[in-house]
């Protein structure tokens, strides 16, 4: 840097925070055209200056694994609140869209998300659908895959390969996926709740790099010596990141990222993104500066982003200004060296993206209700639910416990208008006295799941879905509540605070039919997802995901 030209930013009196060296820099921070030039900006001119009094500079935050979708808002309301919360950039995976709309959905989520404040990597996704045990509304076959590549332009990694027992045993169309990804020279992002000794070895053998499914010491110890990269998860329903650094030591630091993999509005505007998940971290007993090496410098180093993830000269000047090391909270956040978020607030207003080929996407038949044929009587399979993880349990009840709500009737209804089929099973956990509550939101495939006290209140909250196209619902006998999630039944692109404010009322209704679950609705959401273990239900019935196989109702 000579000293004579002219920087466009100096940001003077603060503490820069090395993730190389762990050390903390004292000097003046110098930026030309949206990069770090210099450390030591002492004696140079600039266009603007930032001047602190001992704050500290670090990177922008990276979430190395999310789903945009989960959030229920598009990416620029997505980044209107993760902004000012210090997050920089997300390695996004779009296969909840691309499970509905296919490449309109992803290319949707791109366009979207240019020219907004923060970077969107996206993966391309693997397994749309996730299984053949539901009905998605769209393929995405492995010739699809180089397309759906240039479509992304940035792409580090190929989604989360959750069709771990197709990579076990070889499944052609699957291995022929992973072997287009390696020629792209993509990370491959794995998916493997539970595997372990052989089987997993065979699935990491077929060259998945990372998990983000650890839900135990053991598991992440298993998977971490065997080289698979730790991507550490807290989110809205899984919390998994107390457990997973029970494993973290300074030998193997470089193998962990904290990750969201799903955070819905609520989370977001409560508790924050990746800055709730550091001061988690610190409050699990873990260095400050380590904390910070799991969203900034580990994430970018692993998935290669360039120039990404650090303070020091050659690296774009995405830069978070903290008051301190504990409660990370930005005064400042820069993007590309200009500040655009202030003291908690996003500092430019983001133009509204529009796409018709990502709305009406409910396609339900009207006699649907005659496929709601549950038994009356007996011993029936039934999922359990569990408020802090997606993993559910097989439970045997009797259908006489539906009378006190011990149980409830539970469908999911094909709404991509391909077969109109509807699985049928029962649910404990959700605790439902009266009404019922469905949403269009369910992974993968994003089917219609309801839960219900009575088969007349199911119908009833799936044509409020219909009406709706798309959203969540909830009925407690006489009034329906909604979330309008226009944007393939997933997003919306309203005010963040007011999705909030629905959900919010949706949750009290809830609380008042006999449901206390943390996230319902998230928990709604995974009922239907035959990746995780143990008992789900899709469109197609009962899946006993432990077995791969379908399963009957009755005993």
């Amino acid at each position: 840097m000579k000293d004579g030209s002219t920087l466009d930013l100096i940001i003077r009196g603060g503490k820069t925070i090395s993730v190389f060296s762990n050390e903390i820099i004292e000097g003046d921070i110098g930026i030309k055209d949206g990069l770090i030039v210099t450390l030591d900006a002492s004696g140079l001119k600039a266009k603007k200056e930032i001047v602190l009094n001992g704050e500290y500079i670090v990177p922008s935050f990276i979430d190395a694994h999310i789903h945009i979708e989960s959030s229920m808002l598009n990416p620029s309301r997505f980044a209107e609140v993760v902004v000012p919360k210090g997050t920089g950039a997300v390695i996004s995976d779009p296969h909840e869209i691309a499970n509905v709309l296919g490449i309109d959905g992803i290319s949707y989520m791109v366009s979207s998300s240019h020219s907004l404040p923060m970077d969107f990597y996206y993966t391309v996704p693997s397994c749309v659908p996730s299984t053949t045990f539901e009905t998605s509304g769209a393929t995405i076959r492995a010739k699809e895959i180089a397309k759906i590549f240039k479509i992304i332009g940035n792409s580090p990694a190929l989604s989360e390969m959750m069709n771990f027992p197709g990579v076990i045993f070889k499944d052609r169309e699957v291995m022929k996926k992973i072997e287009i990804a390696k020629k792209l020279n993509l990370r491959i992002d794995g998916h493997s709740p539970s595997l372990t000794a052989r089987d997993l070895d065979a699935y990491l053998s077929a060259g998945v790099e990372s998990d983000h499914e650890s839900t135990s010491e053991q598991e992440v110890k298993e998977k971490l010596n065997k080289g698979c990269f730790i991507l550490a998860r807290e989110g809205s329903a899984s919390k998994n990141l107390k457990e997973c650094l029970k494993v973290y030591s300074y030998k193997n630091s470089s193998r962990f990222a904290i990750v969201s993999d799903d955070r819905e509005i609520k989370t977001l505007l409560k508790e924050g993104h990746l800055d709730d998940s550091l001061r988690k971290a610190i409050s699990f007993g873990l260095d400050p500066i380590d904390a910070l090496k799991l969203v900034t410098i580990n994430p970018a180093k692993f998935y290669n982003l360039k120039n990404k993830g650090a303070v020091a000269p050659g690296y774009f000047a995405d830069i978070v200004i903290l008051k301190d090391l504990k409660n990370f909270e930005p005064t400042f956040v820069l993007h590309r060296g200009k500040v655009v978020a202030k003291d908690g607030v996003l500092l430019q207003k983001i133009a509204p993206f529009e796409d018709k080929n990502v709305l009406s996407s409910v396609k339900v038949r009207d006699d649907f209700k005659s496929s709601l044929k549950f038994p009356e009587n007996g011993d029936v399979r039934t999922i359990r639910v569990f408020g802090d993880q997606i993993l559910t349990k097989e439970e045997i009840h009797n259908v006489r416990e539906l009378k006190d709500g011990k149980i409830n009737y539970c469908a999911v209804i094909e709404r991509h208008g391909i077969n109109s089929n509807v699985g049928i099973g029962f649910v404990a956990g959700f605790d439902l006295k009266k009404g019922a509550i469905a949403s269009t939101v369910s992974h993968d495939s994003h089917n219609i799941v309801v839960v219900s006290k009575s088969v007349d209140e199911m119908v009833l909250a799936v044509n409020e879905l219909k009406k709706i196209q798309g959203g969540l619902v909830a009925l407690d006998g006489i009034l329906m509540e909604s979330l309008p999630l226009r944007i393939a039944g997933l997003m919306s692109d309203d005010e963040p605070q007011n999705v909030y404010d629905s959900l919010l009322r949706l949750n009290k209704k809830i609380e008042g039919i006999g449901c206390n679950l943390p996230s319902p609705f998230m928990t709604l959401s995974f009922i239907a997802l035959p990746v995780i273990p143990e008992l789900r239900l899709t469109d197609r019935g009962l899946v006993d995901v432990n077995k791969f196989n379908f399963v009957s109702l009755t005993l």
